[in-house]
């Protein structure tokens, strides 16, 4: 059964959630449920498997956690009720703390366990009893091997950002997990698409699933303003700079951690405050610049893919590309950090003289051809305001 966007108004009471839940939601000043959201959470709440396709920033952290919070039985010692799963420590981080204020309004509790970070206190906490873990899988699977977990009792399995999991690698990983819950009786799945190793989750794992599908169908082209610069590579830094200081937050991506250190080490000497975080950073490192950045106290964040998968941070006014990814599906991952929720951002890319061949080609797989690359120096006035220049020329392709 698939399900359109329905353009009628729903509140969060229509969806089926308790008077309860629909009051802690109006406190946070949550009122109005996301399209995705009005589609998900009634067959949730029916206690149907669902999978839904729809892009960063639509609301799916709701969409799963409203019917889980409101159906999921009280976990045992080792035994969590439900379980969900995520790609990276700060995506689990991000989910336990958008969920955890609504678990206490319905008496459950909620927890995150993630790698780089001590098992023992983890393991605590599961032979305490929590009703809900939020985990990435290789963690879970740790605490399973270690007797400290049993997942047989796991009636709800989540699985958020399907298709970041098997770009990661990490689908043998879910499968290992799905094939030890044995009580499990619904399964919702989150994804921006759903091709074949995603699939493979759906028919192996799904029964008779209700399938919502709100993406756009050129999902995180629209809302955005895409810039394509020619830079020297002497310069590039200094661009970065000059593009940062006309915004309020921006997020660089970059290929590597040794580039992300460069590009922060460079600009912090330009007086830009920066922070980068990629895997060899210290968790309790890597959340506190998110907090900073989430905060304003950062105007740049720099990071690579892997570590960039879990930043949910509203209002990024402008993502760079500043190592260009030929894979048109890592462009729209990482530009998917801006222009969330219905806001505007700009995508900027940067481009080196041997790069804009591999740029063009990517252009053409976004349908984005008509826009020009354009040579700029880091002092050029226009990038001040580069949602001004890339809407000039955008007019004029």
């Amino acid at each position: 059964m698939t399900f359109a966007e329905d353009p009628r108004a729903m509140t969060f009471a229509d969806t089926g959630i308790s008077a309860a839940l629909v009051d802690a939601l109006a406190a946070r000043e949550i009122t109005d449920p996301t399209p995705i959201q009005q589609l998900a959470i009634p067959p949730g709440m029916e206690g149907r498997d669902v999978c839904g396709k729809a892009k960063t920033g639509s609301g799916k952290t709701l969409a799963f956690g409203l019917p889980i919070l409101e159906t999921v039985a009280k976990g045992e010692s080792k035994k969590p009720a439900a379980v969900v799963l995520v790609p990276t420590r700060e995506l689990a981080t991000q989910v336990c703390e958008a969920l955890d204020p609504l678990a206490g309004v319905v008496g459950r509790t909620i927890t995150a366990v993630y790698g780089g970070t001590p098992l023992k206190p983890q393991i605590t906490t599961l032979r305490n009893g929590v009703d809900i873990v939020v985990a990435t899988p290789g963690r879970l699977i740790d605490l399973v091997e270690q007797r400290a977990v049993d997942l047989s009792a796991a009636a709800d399995v989540i699985i958020d950002e399907a298709d970041r999991m098997a770009d990661m690698g990490f689908q043998p990983q879910v499968e290992w997990v799905l094939r030890r819950m044995t009580g499990r009786t619904r399964t919702m799945l989150f994804s921006a698409t759903l091709d074949h190793d995603v699939n493979v989750l759906v028919t192996r794992y799904m029964t008779d699933p209700v399938f919502v599908d709100v993406v756009e169908e050129k999902p995180t082209i629209s809302g955005m303003d895409h810039l394509f610069l020619t830079v020297h590579e002497a310069d590039r830094d200094r661009v970065v700079a000059a593009i940062s200081r006309g915004v309020g937050r921006t997020i660089v991506f970059c290929a590597t951690k040794r580039a992300c250190n460069r590009v922060e080490k460079s600009l912090l000497a330009l007086g830009v405050k920066t922070e980068a975080i990629h895997g060899d950073r210290r968790q309790r490192d890597r959340e506190r610049a998110l907090e900073r950045f989430s905060d304003g106290q950062l105007a740049v964040l720099v990071a690579t893919d892997f570590a960039a998968i879990g930043i949910h941070v509203d209002d990024v006014d402008v993502v760079i590309h500043l190592d260009p990814n030929e894979d048109h599906k890592a462009y729209l991952h990482r530009s998917g950090r801006t222009a969330r929720a219905g806001a505007t951002g700009v995508v900027v890319t940067l481009v080196l003289w041997n790069q804009e061949l591999e740029v063009r080609r990517l252009k053409r797989r976004l349908q984005l051809e008509d826009l020009p690359i354009v040579e700029v120096f880091s002092n050029d006035p226009r990038l001040a305001d580069v949602g001004a220049f890339a809407r000039e020329l955008a007019a004029k392709a």
